[in-house]
């Protein structure tokens, strides 16, 4: 390639080496000029011109970048067109980036002319971001240096392609001790199910129990059937005889590695029980900051198996604060992350049953020195204001009075003696456009609270960040209960719903899309009969 300044008359297909201004036009870098472009710049003044002319046994930047980044792709990555000689590796759908590193670095040690950039390996990447860049140097190289190039850059195989994220499915175990606040396991659940949701994952199950082996097993037993394990101790683990390990190996599993060489990260357990992986998590995962875990989870979340070996070679780079002296105080916070805008969501208070097996109307019932249906759309008040609807069938009038001064709407379901979908049915007429789920409740459960209701509400707007939203139910002793928040999609199945039943069938058919929230024993107590009414009273009455 012949290189240098060139009178115009001799410029005509020559490739401009750097931008020059023709008049009010700019001639960038690259171009190849043309007779046009050669007026202009005498037009404008120009005498000369700085440009390079490839030889006829040469490639131009262009085609040579493109020809490059053919090779080092694989699955996963889409090309950029060309211009001035680069050319863009980005992602073809959210997930991790796998590379060659000893086949990106022979390539870049072949000649100064190509080279090759990557964002690190294994970094997640979402939909469209970048993830390596080919760079020719020159405006053109020799087709023997390009074949030679091609021929080392896929001895190989393609050096890099994208994993995509696979949909884990995650359960998460938090033991608790005397003093460690209820607010903190909150926090923690809300910051784990954020960190599936950028890996394309879902929280579909928690448990909360006390801090030792026996209770982390049966914990860990009743999370049976997923793709992922997450325990948190109410303390952190120290050694492999500690009570989360403990706890593991008691349910049938086994413990892979314990420590490493990342911090924040340094006591991360890795296990496996049967054939699912078990993280137990250091204390640095209930906050949302980047830390050991991540890495962890992003692979495991790709789909690829993680071993004490990956572990022990993440040490260069596994230094992720920047401070100088551990364990002083970390340097000062980043801002928070925003949170994911909460989305629209109607409450419903099924109000119309007859209540055939109690007798009298139980919704009217005295509990607490309230009716006992107020007790419950109170909580749906507090929790959700101005976007509770009762629907009233039996006595309608009567429960109406009975939540006098509530901010509610009503709506009357006038064929309710055909049973609980008729009910249903009457709720979900009144879903707004706009509404992006929609939480059903029972008018005879007096012992669901608000807080239950904002965890509900909490939890699904973190799963619509990633699509249409879960199907979000509390669970309490192992066993799930009501109220349900359902997502606008699946209205049509429930609105399908015949006879003297509610939407709970469709938990099975969309299994996948559930995910529960720990809640206490009210998400399972409604009152159907004299004797239940007579057992919650005495819950009030003073221990003498």
């Amino acid at each position: 390639m012949r290189f240098g300044p060139l009178t115009l008359a001799d410029a005509e297909g020559a490739v401009l080496a750097h931008s020059v201004k023709a008049g009010d036009t700019r001639l960038p870098k690259g171009r190849a000029l043309t007779a046009d472009d050669l007026a202009q710049l005498a037009a404008a003044g120009v005498a000369e011109v700085v440009v390079a002319r490839p030889d006829a046994d040469e490639v131009g930047e262009d085609g040579a970048a493109t020809r490059v980044a053919r090779v080092l792709a694989g699955p996963g990555l889409n090309l950029t067109a060309a211009v001035t000689g680069r050319v863009n590796l980005t992602a073809a759908a959210p997930g991790l980036l796998l590379a060659d590193a000893d086949a990106i670095n022979r390539l870049n040690r072949v000649d100064e002319a190509v080279t090759v950039a990557t964002v690190p390996a294994y970094a997640p990447l979402a939909a469209g971001a970048l993830a390596a860049t080919i760079k020719l140097i020159p405006f053109a190289i020799p087709e023997s240096l390009l074949d030679r190039v091609e021929r080392i850059a896929g001895e190989t195989g393609p050096a890099l392609r994208l994993v995509p994220w696979t949909g884990v499915r995650a359960g998460l175990v938090q033991t608790r001790l005397p003093g460690l606040k209820v607010s903190v396991l909150d926090k923690t659940a809300a910051v784990t199910a954020s960190r599936l949701a950028a890996v394309g994952g879902t929280l579909v199950a928690e448990r909360r129990t006390a801090h030792d082996a026996a209770a982390v097993a049966a914990a860990l037993a009743e999370l049976d059937g997923l793709d992922l394990l997450l325990v948190i101790g109410a303390s952190a683990i120290t050694d492999r005889r500690d009570v989360l390990p403990s706890g593991i190996e008691r349910a049938g599993g086994h413990v892979l590695h314990f420590g490493m060489p990342v911090d924040p990260g340094n006591l991360m357990l890795l296990a496996r029980l049967e054939t699912t992986p078990v993280l137990g998590l250091p204390g640095c995962a209930r906050s949302s900051h980047l830390n050991g875990f991540d890495w962890i989870l992003q692979r495991l979340a790709a789909g690829l198996d993680v071993t004490a070996a990956d572990i022990m070679g993440m040490g260069v780079g596994g230094l992720l604060v920047d401070i100088p002296d551990r364990p002083m105080p970390r340097a000062p916070k980043a801002p928070p992350q925003a949170k994911p805008a909460a989305p629209n969501v109607a409450t419903l208070v099924l109000a119309a049953g007859s209540a055939r097996r109690m007798g009298a109307n139980k919704l009217l019932a005295e509990y607490g020195g309230q009716p006992l249906v107020r007790h419950a759309v109170a909580a749906a008040v507090a929790a959700n204001p101005s976007r509770v609807t009762v629907v009233l069938g039996h006595q309608g009038d009567l429960v109406r009075a009975a939540l006098a001064g509530l901010e509610v709407d009503f709506v009357e379901a006038p064929d309710h003696a055909q049973g609980l979908s008729a009910s249903l049915k009457a709720g979900l007429a009144t879903v707004a456009p706009g509404d992006a789920g929609v939480l059903v409740c029972l008018g005879d459960m007096p012992r669901v609270d608000a807080d239950v209701h904002r965890r509900l509400l909490g939890r699904f707007t973190l799963s619509t960040a990633s699509g249409n939203g879960a199907i979000v139910v509390p669970v309490a002793e192992g066993r799930r209960g009501n109220p349900v928040l359902w997502p606008r999609d699946l209205l049509p199945a429930m609105n399908a719903i015949t006879g003297d039943q509610g939407a709970r069938a469709l938990l099975a058919i969309h299994a996948p899309r559930v995910v529960e929230v720990p809640a206490d024993g009210g998400v399972h107590l409604d009152v159907d009969t004299p004797d239940a009414l007579a057992a919650l009273r005495r819950e009030l009455e003073p221990v003498s």
